[in-house]
C-alpha cells in the first residue's frame, strides 16, 4: 500500500475514503491535464475563424495569441511545480485550474487581439500549474511498478485532448470561435469541485525555499525576445532590429543560467541537468515539439487556405493522426517500462520526420485527402505516440519523489518553449507569401523533418538507459 493510501485509511472524510481508489483520482486529474491540452489543439483548429475575426490583423501579430501562450507557460512550469513541493501540490493544483478557467472566460470575451493575447496569458499561467501537480499528484498513488504504465497513460490524456481538439474545435467554430474557450467551463468547475474533495494533499517533507520569480521574468523575456527575433524578422527584413533582438536574447539566457546557478531557488536546478538521461530527453523534447507545433498550425492552415476546407472539415481531416497518437503513447507507455523509454521513443523522431518529408513531397494544390494527407497524418500520429511518454518517463527516471513536480515542470518547459520558437520559426520561413499553395509550406514542411530527426538522434545515447532507483523510492509526505 502507497503512502497516500496508508493516510487514506486512517482517515474518516468522505475525501480520505475515496483516496482509496488510485484511479479515480487519476480520471479527475486527468480532466485538467486534458483541458490545458484539448485548449491547444481547438485554438490551432479555430486559428483561420479568428484570423477572419480580427481581419486587420497581420499573421505575425496573430501568431502571439499560440506563442505567448506557450512562452509564459514555459516560465511558469518550473515555479508553480517548485510552489507545488513546498505548499502542496493539490493546493496548486486547485489554484491553477481556477486561473485557467478564470482566462478561458476572458479569451471567449476578447474585444480585440491584444485582450485575446493577454487573456491567453492568464490561461497560460493556470495552465502551466496543471501539469506538474497533476502528475505529482498521481504517481505517489500507484506502487512503483505501475509507475511506467501510469505515466504512458497520462501522456496518453494529451493524446485524447489532441484526437478530441480537432472535431470538438471543428464544430464548435461553426457556431464562434468564442466557445472554443468557454467549452473549458463547465468541465474545469466539475474538476474543481471533484478534485478539492477527493484528491490528497502531498508536499516536500522538506519545504525548500520560495521560487525565484525575477529569475522567471528574465526566462520570459528571454524567450519572448528571442521570438520577436524570428516572428518580426522577415517585417524588418533580418536587419539590425532582428540581430539586436537575438543578441539580447543570449545575454539574458546567460543571465538567467547564472542566476540559476546561484539562486537558492532557482527556476531551473542545474544538478537536475546533469543526468543524460533527464539533459537528452529536455533537448529532444525541445527539438520535436518544435516541429510538433509547426505541424499543429501549418497543416489547419494548408487544410483552409490551399484545399479550402472549412474548419470543420478540416478539423476532422486532421483528427485521424492525434487519435493514432492517442492510442499509440498508451500502448508506447508500457513498452518504455518493459525494453527501454529510449529504445522506443527515438523511432518516433524518426517517424515523425518521414511523416513531414511525406507531406513535403505528396501534397499538392488539389485535395486528395485519402492518397495523399492521411498518410502523412498516420505516419505523423505514430510518432508523437512513440516520443510523448518516453520524454516524461526518462526525465522521471532520474528524480527523486519529493522533487517530481518541480522535474517535471523543468522537462515541460522545454516542450513550450521548443512549441513557441518552433512557432516562431514558421512565421520567419513563409515571411509574406500568402499561404494560398502548396508550395509556400514547403519550408515549414522540411523544417519539421529537421527537428522531428534531431529530436530522435538526441536519444540514441540513451538507448541502454534503465531508470534510477530513486523512482522506486516513497512517495512524499501526504495528507487528505
Amino acid at each position: 500500500m502507497s503512502a497516500v493510501e496508508t493516510a487514506a485509511e486512517g482517515g474518516v472524510t468522505a475525501g480520505r475514503r475515496e483516496a482509496r481508489s488510485p484511479w479515480r483520482a487519476f480520471g479527475v486529474l486527468a480532466i485538467g491535464v486534458f483541458l490545458a491540452v484539448l485548449d491547444l489543439f481547438i485554438v490551432n483548429i479555430a486559428f483561420p475563424d479568428i484570423q477572419r475575426s480580427f481581419s486587420s490583423a497581420s499573421l505575425s501579430s496573430l501568431s502571439w495569441i499560440l506563442s505567448a501562450y506557450a512562452i509564459v507557460f514555459a516560465a511558469v512550469l518550473v515555479p508553480a511545480g517548485k510552489l507545488a513541493d513546498i505548499v502542496g501540490r493539490k493546493r496548486v493544483f486547485l489554484a491553477g485550474l481556477l486561473i485557467f478557467l478564470t482566462g478561458s472566460a476572458l479569451c471567449a470575451a476578447a474585444p480585440s487581439v491584444d485582450f485575446l493575447i493577454g487573456a491567453r496569458l492568464i490561461q497560460a499561467v493556470g495552465g502551466a500549474a496543471l501539469i506538474p501537480t497533476s502528475l505529482g499528484l498521481i504517481l505517489p498513488l500507484f506502487p512503483a511498478a505501475k509507475r511506467a504504465t501510469v505515466i504512458g497513460l497520462w501522456a496518453a490524456i494529451a493524446g485524447v485532448g489532441a484526437a478530441a481538439g480537432p472535431p470538438i474545435g471543428g464544430l464548435l467554430v461553426e457556431a464562434s470561435w468564442r466557445w472554443i474557450f468557454l467549452i473549458n467551463l463547465p468541465l474545469g468547475l466539475f474538476a474543481l469541485i471533484r478534485s478539492a474533495q477527493i484528491i490528497p494533499e502531498i508536499r516536500d517533507p522538506e519545504r525548500g525555499r520560495f521560487p525565484d520569480l525575477l529569475g522567471s521574468l528574465l526566462l520570459i523575456i528571454a524567450i519572448g525576445t528571442l521570438t520577436l527575433g524570428l516572428v518580426k524578422g522577415p517585417d524588418w527584413s533580418w536587419d539590425g532590429r532582428s540581430l539586436g533582438a537575438f543578441a539580447a536574447a543570449a545575454v539574458l539566457l546567460v543571465l538567467f543560467t547564472l542566476r540559476s546557478a546561484r539562486h537558492p531557488a532557482p527556476v531551473v536546478e542545474l544538478p537536475l541537468l546533469r543526468p543524460p538521461a533527464f539533459a537528452l530527453s529536455a533537448l529532444s523534447t525541445l527539438l520535436f515539439f518544435a516541429a510538433f507545433a509547426v505541424l499543429l498550425l501549418a497543416n489547419v492552415l494548408f487544410l483552409t487556405d490551399v484545399w479550402q476546407y472549412s474548419v470543420t472539415k478540416a478539423g476532422l481531416a486532421f483528427f485521424p493522426g492525434p487519435l493514432i497518437a492517442a492510442i499509440v503513447a498508451a500502448l508506447s507507455g508500457r513498452l518504455g517500462g518493459r525494453y527501454g523509454s529510449a529504445r522506443v521513443g527515438a523511432p518516433g523522431g524518426f517517424i515523425f520526420a518521414l511523416a513531414s518529408l511525406w507531406f513535403l513531397t505528396s501534397l499538392g494544390d488539389q485535395p486528395h485527402y485519402l492518397s495523399e494527407y492521411l498518410p502523412g497524418q498516420l505516419l505523423g500520429g505514430i510518432g508523437v505516440g512513440l516520443m510523448l511518454p518516453a520524454f516524461t518517463a526518462l526525465a522521471a527516471s532520474t528524480l527523486p519523489p519529493a522533487r517530481l513536480a518541480t522535474g517535471i515542470g523543468v522537462q515541460t518547459a522545454f516542450r513550450q518553449i521548443g512549441a513557441a520558437l518552433g512557432l516562431a520559426s514558421f512565421v520567419a520561413i513563409v515571411g509574406s507569401s500568402t499561404l494560398a499553395s502548396k508550395s509556400d509550406f514547403d519550408g515549414a514542411w522540411l523544417f519539421m523533418a529537421i527537428a522531428a530527426a534531431g529530436a530522435g538522434i538526441t536519444l540514441t545515447p540513451l538507448l541502454r538507459h534503465r531508470p534510477h532507483a530513486a523512482v522506486e523510492a516513497p512517495a512524499p509526505v501526504t495528507s487528505a
